[in-house]
């Protein structure tokens, strides 16, 4: 069978082990503003019913926002929403609290959260990508997606005192959708996803992912590419943004993170990704990600 891009995709974003928070979920009337600011690394605002404007003081940007709209942010940037289009007038406007889901009280219904990321390489997963990701209603690359927004409104609509849990997993598989798009229309200029995202390099990666401890050359990864070295090596830097050797110790390192993560012993883990030596292993880990593998190994039997 032939290596799929997407199932190269699905491994990546199951790697960065998304957990999604609902942080409320209600309507808005009158004259208010809203934000995450300050209150997580990344987080979402998905309009259920209404309409309201994005305001992004920095870029100096204003975005209308209408139903089924949503955005994602993968940075903690300075927003507001607000039914207000001038961003001044937005500024000043009062913080209320919500009132209770409706979709027929007139208002702004929205449903907004955070995103956690439990990998340690996640920054360099979503370094690529921009501070945030507005997703319309109409997009037709996304129509696939669009029962999941469904979805997340027949929740709302349940009611009850606390919202539904399965909101925040759905909200996970919105995302999940968002990503692979951006992938599948190769708009992420370098790095780990442009590279999954090229049919070219599926082979390779898809052998990179079987057997990452064998002892990878340029020689061995330029004719699974059906290239020669030098236009390989040339080729894929331009892509990845990095150079063949440098991927593969990241890839190898995400892997041995899941592992760590699982509770598998340290050398273990290193074996698995091609590391004879644990001294070795433990400095790459920490190059790559800033911890020590074994801080990753206890946070997971805690």
């Amino acid at each position: 069978m032939a290596p799929s891009p997407d199932r190269l995709i699905h491994w990546l974003l199951d790697s960065l082990e998304l957990r999604t928070t609902l942080f409320h979920l209600g309507r808005y009337c009158g004259s208010w503003n809203a934000s995450t600011k300050w209150l997580a690394d990344a987080g979402f605002h998905v309009v259920l019913a209404g309409d309201c404007w994005l305001h992004l003081p920095e870029a100096g940007t204003s975005l209308p926002l209408h139903a089924g709209d949503a955005v994602f942010f993968l940075r903690d940037i300075p927003h507001l929403l607000s039914p207000h289009a001038d961003p001044e007038l937005a500024a000043q406007a009062p913080r209320c609290p919500m009132q209770p889901f409706s979709e027929d009280a007139g208002g702004t219904a929205l449903a907004c959260g955070f995103f956690a990321f439990q990998t340690p390489l996640h920054e360099r997963f979503l370094g690529p990508f921009p501070d945030y990701v507005l997703i319309p209603r109409d997009d037709d690359g996304l129509q696939e997606s669009r029962p999941i927004f469904q979805l997340i409104l027949a929740e709302a609509r349940r009611g009850g005192s606390e919202p539904s849990p399965l909101i925040a997993r759905l909200v996970d598989l919105l995302f999940f959708y968002v990503i692979r798009h951006l992938c599948r229309r190769q708009e992420i200029a370098s790095g780990l996803w442009a590279v999954l995202a090229r049919p070219e390099f599926a082979p390779l990666l898809d052998a990179l992912l079987e057997d990452p401890a064998r002892d990878w050359t340029i020689d061995r990864m330029a004719d699974l590419s059906h290239m020669s070295r030098a236009s390989f090596h040339k080729h894929f830097t331009r892509v990845a943004g990095t150079s063949p050797g440098q991927f593969l110790t990241s890839l190898r390192m995400t892997l041995a993170g899941r592992l760590l993560g699982r509770g598998m012993s340290l050398s273990r883990a290193a074996e698995q990704v091609g590391y004879q030596s644990d001294a070795a292993f433990s400095r790459a880990f920490k190059k790559s990600t800033g911890r020590l593998p074994g801080s990753v190994r206890r946070a997971s039997l805690n």
